[in-house]
């Protein structure tokens, strides 16, 4: 529902962009027509440093559509926490909703979201299906077990309150939270952003780790849904090695306080992380020799996050031995 500049919207959706002008026209064609059934909502999409037309394409649409609640904010400071931060403090309705430039969210996605945290007031934090497009051809390798670097959700059809500690959390392309909340825990962290073509980042799970831990509540709802363009370099091993790899580098900086918990570390590196690994190396090698290939590069792809986590770890821990000899 369009809403004058003066009138407050009830949800703020946020939309980080960097170069995909192209991209981004089908994610504001599917905001802008939103079956919102009378819930009043803006749209604000904060360009992060883009060198394309992101402005242009922003200004066509908010011209072409007459929507005055469309929204355009430049963030010059590379990352996606920043450009999400930025979103956040320029936003004026108590629910957040955030997506990415290359996700079509479903004709009812706003008014799900509003829906769903009028029905659930105790919920602080909600989200849903981020599903491919129609038009994705996975090779056979890439089964569902592989999404995680695609930034793909199905947990179901049913309603789950999630533990992001021992479970599953949300997605960024598909996630909402009350205003209240960041006011309580504080934004998105910067040392965990994607920076550019950056993969394997973490901001969007600690986030919701800090949720957790100041008892804040999280839930996956299946009627929240969004569609994702999956680009054709994600469906390669390649992409998915790199993001894994980056992945671990991320976890390394995190230093999540359960999974540092070991008494025993090497190179500040967890025991128990060595043992795990071990153990996916031996799997690798059976599922090698038994040509189980998707399983096989299962366990390629957790040794690819020990190593990404070892290296950081090797590179911190050295820095700070060349700095205590200054």
């Amino acid at each position: 529902m369009a809403i004058g500049a003066t009138e407050e919207p009830d949800v703020s959706v946020i939309v980080a962009t960097y170069n995909r002008c192209e991209i981004l026209r089908g994610t504001l064609e599917s905001l802008m027509n939103q079956e919102s059934a009378g819930i009043r909502y803006e749209v604000i999409v904060v360009d992060n440093n883009s060198t394309d037309d992101t402005r242009k394409t922003v200004e066509e649409f908010r011209k072409s559509f007459g929507y005055p609640n469309l929204t355009y904010c430049f963030e010059a400071q590379q990352g996606v926490s920043y450009a999400r931060n930025r979103g956040i403090v320029t936003a004026r309705a108590p629910i957040l909703a955030f997506t990415d430039d290359d996700i079509r969210p479903a004709p009812n996605w706003v008014a799900s979201i509003y829906e769903v945290l009028q029905k659930f007031p105790e919920i602080d934090c909600v989200g849903g299906k981020v599903l491919p497009d129609t038009e994705t051809r996975f090779p056979d390798w890439l089964t569902k077990q592989h999404w995680s670097p695609l930034a793909l959700l199905d947990l179901g059809d049913d309603e789950l309150e999630l533990n992001v500690r021992s479970g599953p959390g949300l997605v960024a392309a598909n996630l909402a939270v009350r205003t209240s909340a960041f006011k309580q825990v504080g934004l998105f962290a910067l040392e965990l952003q994607r920076v550019k073509g950056g993969i394997g980042s973490m901001e969007d799970h600690e986030f919701q780790l800090r949720l957790s831990a100041s008892k804040k509540r999280l839930m996956y709802c299946p009627e929240i849904v969004v569609y994702a363009n999956v680009l054709e370099e994600r469906l390669t091993k390649s992409y998915h090695r790199r993001w894994h790899y980056g992945h671990g580098h991320f976890y390394a900086l995190m230093r999540d306080e359960q999974f540092e918990s070991s008494m025993v570390k090497l190179f500040d590196v967890p025991a128990h992380f060595y043992r795990a690994t071990c153990s996916h190396a031996i799997d690798w090698l059976i599922y090698s020799l038994a040509r189980k290939r998707d399983l096989e590069f299962q366990q390629e792809v957790e040794i690819r996050f020990f190593w990404g986590f070892f290296r950081k770890r090797f590179a911190e821990r050295r820095s700070n031995l060349q700095w205590g000899q200054r």
